[in-house]
């Protein structure tokens, strides 16, 4: 755990946008993205958030505040890894203000906080937790090559039945990756498909 405050969290930035992946593609969002991740993917592309210091220590209620301000009711819970902070503060005040909280995570550590939606986004350099498989609401591969939808379908099998599964290409491999994909689910057609539409559109 890297911060053991639970009244102040390490801020990177925070913003209002489209969510532009998964199941919630297209809503308006007010991000949270929290500094620090222990994961290393090479592709990443948030890797300014991987270190704490590039964060701002913020309190509790001020991220709070931010988000009712900017009325869109909705955040979206970020980084870097969130699930390596105490979240719990934060959710419950949110929850306080009526504002719903997704938490997008790649699940490598417990999870701390209460959320209305979770979209993992497991990673093969650092495996989930098993307990997150079983609280997510949302499955998220991205994928560059054969076998990660081999990786795709090990982590299907353990989430819950009612979890939506999506196969994202990943940016920098899109031109392979994306007939890849569409060709695997016309065969799985359980598996949707996501795209970062941000990147298309050019929006944050």
């Amino acid at each position: 755990m890297i911060n053991n405050a639970a009244e102040q969290l390490p801020v990177v930035e925070e913003f209002g946008s489209l969510q532009g992946e998964g199941f919630h593609t297209g809503e308006a969002v007010w991000f949270i993205r929290l500094g620090g991740c222990d994961t290393g993917c090479p592709w990443c592309d948030t890797a300014y958030a991987r270190e704490v210091g590039s964060a701002q220590m913020m309190s509790v209620s001020d991220i709070v505040s931010h988000a009712v301000q900017s009325g869109i009711g909705r955040v979206v819970i970020t980084g870097g890894e969130p699930s390596m902070h105490p979240l719990e503060a934060l959710t419950e005040a949110l929850h306080k203000e009526g504002v719903a909280i997704l938490l997008e995570t790649s699940g490598t550590h417990t999870l701390q906080g209460s959320f209305d939606w979770i979209c993992l986004s497991p990673k093969r350099v650092k495996a989930p937790q098993a307990d997150v498989f079983a609280r997510a609401d949302e499955l998220k591969i991205v994928v560059a090559a054969d076998d990660d939808l081999l990786w795709a379908e090990e982590c299907a099998a353990k989430v819950r039945m009612e979890c939506r599964l999506f196969l994202q290409p990943e940016w920098g491999a899109r031109t392979k990756a994306l007939p890849m994909i569409v060709e695997y689910i016309k065969r799985n057609p359980r598996w949707r498909l996501s795209l970062q539409t941000h990147k298309y559109i050019n929006i944050r």
